[in-house]
């Protein structure tokens, strides 16, 4: 084991957790932390403990599919009794938090009736003081917004809950994230290290570089009692090296949900990664993070959303990210967290903001942020872009889930993009009710009419079509549909030829077949190569000869 000819095994998953909870971005800033530990984990583990029966019926409904409910395949409620006591011990000043926000928000309501504010600072509750600044929309409806920089340097922001956990998957089974907690198991190495820690990049490094067990061994803190399962990690067998793209062409490469990449021999841009491992049999063709650059020049967030800014697979790749754009915001608002501030604090330091209709160009690219309505619920978040990316005279248009809920609204930014080549839209159009990512943050109960009829939905074929009919695209792509077998454990879908996603995304690909336009929903895997000069597409086949020929 002293060799430094150790590799990674290609289906090692360095997973994130939060307290033994699956880590997405509302669990690294403060405040929604502080919600989610009151409003989603603590009531899930007081229902498993009280009726653990119910939960392992639920599991099992594909009708219940995302609900609240804790998967396990033997009972654990004397570990789930053990972790919600260490909940209550560790995280008793997230938990006042999250109870001074009910208050401070009750207080509003009945005490903020259009008058000025000063003087209902000092009955802001003492936790919350000097981190909230009170205000009013100019329809004198009483809120607040947080000073987030100041949560982070506060005990508000705990990196101990942060850890990691190592295990090696031979399939896309896993529990929904959002509802079970990891519990140990025999297979499972738990490291106390929080995400911005180097020893997750020099790990991540050995999949590829290979290296020394015992250097990462001593970087990450493994015990001794813990080596002979951390040495089972790794093999000798390196994988295939990634062959840079030196062609004359923009390659696009779909790698599943809504994880594009584009490439030229010059740079790569990857949008939302997520992506499906390496290194075990699938029913589903795809690409893996084996067919990754070396180094990626920039990532693309689109929103903050857990299927779409996924730690799990963006730690692994922190060592080669150059630079990350993600959506600005400083609202301070509950349900925004500032993305920026949530990417530093989990060890990216290069990241770039970017507002609506704002231009980043380099090399012979450019990306302009683009405005992103609907999927939110209706909700105040400013967080969210889609995102045009131009190639010499080539462009693509990233539309992410959004939801086109005002037509004249892509009709002027069209005036100032001009047609595209290229549409990427998600077409997700039932979507979760509010609730089901949301509902920790509220300060009292939503009637559930008003629930369902607030969803985190994508475009229906109506909608989708105004981009067609605005952008006039040469082809269009669905996807971000959440249908790839290793999206499940996050999204939950399961979809049939009879699901209204699938008939309404149906009728937009029809409709433009209809049009001559090029278009698909994609799923698993795509790879094309466009001449930019010609704008010409070429046929994956021809694509891949023409790149092994080094043309």
């Amino acid at each position: 084991m002293k060799s430094n000819t150790w590799y990674t095994k290609p289906n090692l998953v360095i997973e994130p957790l939060f307290d033994r909870w699956y880590a997405w971005s509302h669990l690294v800033s403060p405040a929604t932390a502080a919600m989610n530990v009151v409003g989603r984990h603590l009531k899930i583990m007081n229902s498993y403990i009280q009726s653990p029966q119910i939960h392992a019926a639920a599991v099992q409904n594909p009708k219940m599919l995302g609900g609240p409910f804790m998967d396990y395949k033997q009972p654990r409620v004397e570990d789930i009794i053990k972790l919600k006591a260490a909940t209550l011990e560790k995280n008793a000043h997230l938990i006042k938090f999250a109870e001074a926000v009910k208050e401070l928000d009750d207080m509003l309501k009945k005490q903020a009736k259009g008058y000025a504010l000063e003087s209902l600072y000092e009955k802001v509750p003492d936790i919350l003081k000097g981190y909230v600044e009170l205000t009013y929309d100019l329809n004198n409806n009483p809120s607040f917004r947080f000073f987030e920089a100041l949560l982070y340097n506060s005990e508000f922001y705990n990196r101990d809950a942060q850890s990691i956990a190592l295990w090696v998957t031979n399939n896309d089974e896993r529990p929904f994230c959002l509802s079970t907690a990891r519990l140990d198991e025999p297979n499972v190495l738990h490291l106390n290290i929080p995400f911005d820690h180097p020893g997750i990049d020099a790990l991540s490094r050995m999949k590829r570089e290979g290296g020394s067990i015992e250097e990462v061994a001593e970087i990450l803190g493994v015990k001794p009692e813990d080596r002979a399962l951390f040495d089972t990690f790794f093999t000798q067998e390196a994988q295939p090296r990634y062959n840079k793209y030196e062609g004359p062409f923009v390659r696009m490469r779909y790698f599943g949900h809504a994880c594009i990449l584009i490439e030229t021999k010059e740079v790569s841009i990857l949008v939302d990664p997520l992506i499906s491992y390496y290194g075990y049999q699938s029913t589903v063709n795809h690409f893996s993070d084996i067919d990754l650059p070396d180094v990626i020049d920039y990532v693309l967030i689109t929103h903050n959303h857990q299927d779409h800014i996924l730690f799990e697979t963006l730690l692994p790749l922190r060592h080669k990210i150059k630079n990350i754009i993600v959506p600005r915001t400083t609202t301070g608002a509950l349900q925004d967290p500032n993305l920026k501030m949530v990417f530093n604090r989990v060890g990216f330091k290069n990241v770039r903001e970017i507002d609506e209709m704002e231009e980043i160009r380099f090399e012979n690219c450019v990306v302009k942020g683009i405005p992103f309505t609907g999927e939110h619920s209706d909700l105040n978040i400013h967080t969210k872009a889609c995102y045009y990316v131009g190639v010499e005279k080539f462009n693509f248009l990233f539309a992410a889930d959004s939801r086109i809920v005002e037509a004249k609204l892509y009709e002027h930014v069209h005036r100032e993009t001009g047609d595209v080549d290229v549409v990427f839209l998600g077409m997700e159009c039932d979507g979760a009710p509010l609730t089901w990512l949301y509902g920790p943050l509220l300060t009292e109960d939503l009637a559930r009419d008003k629930d369902q009829s607030r969803r985190l939905s994508g475009s229906n074929y109506e909608r989708g079509m105004h981009l067609i009919n605005i952008f006039h695209p040469k082809e269009a792509y669905v996807y971000a549909m959440g249908q790839e077998p290793w999206l499940e454990f996050i999204s939950t879908v399961r979809y049939t030829e009879e699901s209204n996603p699938i008939i309404q995304s149906n009728l937009l690909v029809d409709e433009c077949h209809k049009r001559g336009i090029i278009a698909e929903r994609l799923y698993g895997e795509k790879e094309i190569l466009y001449n930019y000069d010609t704008k010409a597409a070429i046929i994956p086949e021809t694509a891949l000869s023409i790149q092994e020929a080094g043309i």
